[in-house]
């Protein structure tokens, strides 16, 4: 291609290989791995042909048969560092037909909350709420349970903790060294009561099939029945809750 030059030439030198500045090459943009879309829990997620679940079983004083809750759950982002276990749809089998409207309804609205995604763990709270009029019953362990759906309810929160959708908060080491200083320093207080009250060293009371001492009453705070008079002050053997503060 021809140069035109418009000045005077006064000299000239001849530019060897050597001379030649190495033009660097242009530096291509780092190019980011396509990120995988997480996928969230919502209605329009299409059930697989397999779930994942737990069948719990209830057995409630209320009725004759037992209940049989299965939960089961969805894998989301599978093999991903956003992998999640959510409940999915929930069913309830029972030999006694007497309750089958409500269990059907119950199922139904349970599966459609969901699916629907967002925070489903309120659902709990909702169904530990319902009280029976005609009262509740004490299941193993001494827990009460107003009703049988509020059971159903505790059967859920369970399986939400079980997957990782409920953290359930751990007592501290020093609220744990307090309720077993508190149990330790009952029963000392009952078999001194009941030595004074033979003139003999009798044998403290056999505890309950809760777990706890006989005599135990209900928590307003755990639903359990721990709850014992210490120096004059109501005081929880479960959850460490105390009247006095």
């Amino acid at each position: 291609m021809a140069i035109k030059i418009d000045k005077k030439i006064k000299g000239y030198q001849v530019v060897k290989p050597e001379d030649k500045v190495a033009v660097p090459a242009p530096v291509s943009a780092k190019v980011e791995p396509p990120m995988a879309e997480v996928i969230q829990m919502h209605e329009s997620v299409e059930r697989p042909e397999t779930l994942i679940g737990n069948t719990y079983k209830i057995k409630s004083p209320l009725v004759e048969h037992a209940l049989y809750v299965t939960v089961n759950d969805i894998v989301l982002n599978a093999g991903t560092p956003h992998e999640q276990r959510r409940p999915f749809e929930v069913f309830i089998n029972s030999k006694n037909m007497d309750h089958f409207q409500w269990i059907v309804a119950l199922t139904r609205i349970l599966s459609a909350v969901f699916r629907k995604g967002g925070d489903v763990t309120f659902i709990v709270e909702e169904l530990k709420a319902v009280f029976d009029p005609k009262g509740g019953y004490f299941k193993a362990g001494g827990i009460y349970m107003p009703s049988i759906v509020a059971e159903i309810g505790a059967v859920i929160e369970q399986h939400m903790k079980s997957i990782g959708l409920i953290h359930d908060p751990e007592m501290d080491e020093s609220t744990r060294r307090l309720i077993a200083e508190k149990r330790a320093a009952y029963e000392g207080a009952a078999k001194k009561k009941a030595d004074a009250a033979t003139g003999t060293f009798a044998p403290v009371a056999s505890e309950s099939a809760s777990g706890f001492p006989p005599g135990a009453t209900m928590c307003a705070k755990c639903n359990t029945q721990a709850l014992v008079l210490m120096d004059g002050c109501q005081t929880c053997l479960n959850c460490g809750y105390s009247k006095c503060g």
